[in-house]
């Protein structure tokens, strides 16, 4: 008998994502997050930068209503504004941190319980030992920050590419166990999060990267990329929807990821962790409620032929046993 997902994990959505428009913190933000609050597929819901308090009080109250578990991601307010937790110089590196330490004031008000951190532009080979330095420093400050208040905030470092689009420090999975590693002795509430879209761009794979990063991984995106065509319109770290002509994820890859993170034990811990879809309508003629429902599909039908024997071939559209891709040739 398949597991519910639902006994294994949080299904949530980046609420930015599915409805372009909102990340620089204003537009349609409370009558878009009252569609996700109405959906009971949705278990968790990702939000972001809300510049008005009134606002943020509306989208609380609809919050409190849905029964939805909600973190707090930092980076439409850090990337609209380029803002750098490793920026080199000092001033400029304190702007970003006073951003973050807001958004945990934010984060707050919205009654989330983990925030999503980024780190920084990559500056190349020769300064990014310096750089990850910078960052740590920045961290310390923001945990510290947060740790004032003991009602059990979480924190984790999503990671990101580092040559295609975002370029930015963290990064390579290398790169980032040397943060985590050192911030989490001190801070047991902060982790990382992965992101399947970013794989590709990063040119890693689940298999070889989630073990690594089975220690600290604390939530994960679920998301699509397009990168080997640079005229595609979802060229970058876009996250368009699953299986768009020219993309990297379909339904195989999530039934891979899912794999990989119970290999790690990913979903065996007691609080069950939050796995979102990250996707975007991008094309002419793609709206935002159809995307939603691709990517609802796409997680159940993964999750169901995730259970099912690996020597199952996963295709887009449902599954072949090895004898009958043979027999096919």
């Amino acid at each position: 008998m398949e597991a519910s997902m639902y006994s294994a994990m949080r299904v949530g959505i980046v609420h930015f994502k599915a409805f372009p428009g909102i990340e620089t913190g204003v537009g349609p933000i409370v009558e878009t997050l009252e569609k996700i609050c109405a959906d009971d597929f949705w278990t968790a819901v990702e939000v972001g930068w809300m510049k008005d308090y009134r606002v943020r009080n509306t989208a609380r109250h609809l919050l409190d209503q849905s029964h939805l578990s909600v973190a707090y991601a930092t980076q439409p307010k850090m990337l609209s504004n380029k803002f750098n937790l490793n920026h080199f110089d000092k001033g400029e590196r304190n702007k970003a941190i006073d951003a973050v330490k807001s958004s945990v004031d934010e984060a707050r008000q919205l009654g989330a319980e983990v925030v999503r951190l980024i780190a920084g532009k990559d500056p190349g080979n020769e300064k990014r030992e310096e750089a990850k330095k910078l960052l740590i420093d920045s961290l310390h400050q923001i945990l510290n920050y947060a740790g004032e208040e003991k009602d059990g905030l979480q924190f984790t470092l999503k990671i990101f590419d580092r040559s295609i689009d975002k370029k930015n420090l963290i990064g390579p999975v290398g790169d980032a166990l040397d943060i985590v590693k050192v911030i989490r002795p001190d801070y047991p509430n902060f982790g990382l999060l992965t992101d399947l879209s970013h794989f590709p761009l990063l040119d890693e794979t689940p298999e070889e990267s989630i073990p690594m990063m089975a220690d600290y991984l604390e939530a994960v995106h679920l998301g699509n990329c397009a990168f080997r065509d640079k005229s595609h319109p979802a060229y970058g770290d876009i996250q368009p929807r699953f299986g768009i002509p020219g993309g990297e994820t379909d339904t195989p890859e999530v039934v891979t990821f899912f794999r990989e993170l119970r290999k790690a034990g990913f979903f065996d811990r007691a609080v069950r962790p939050v796995v979102s879809a990250e996707v975007r309508p991008v094309l002419a003629g793609e709206i935002s409620e159809i995307i939603l429902a691709n990517a609802k599909r796409v997680i159940r039908d993964a999750w169901a032929l995730s259970q099912r024997p690996e020597e199952v071939f996963v295709t887009s559209k449902g599954v072949k046993r090895e004898a009958e891709m043979v027999a096919a040739k």
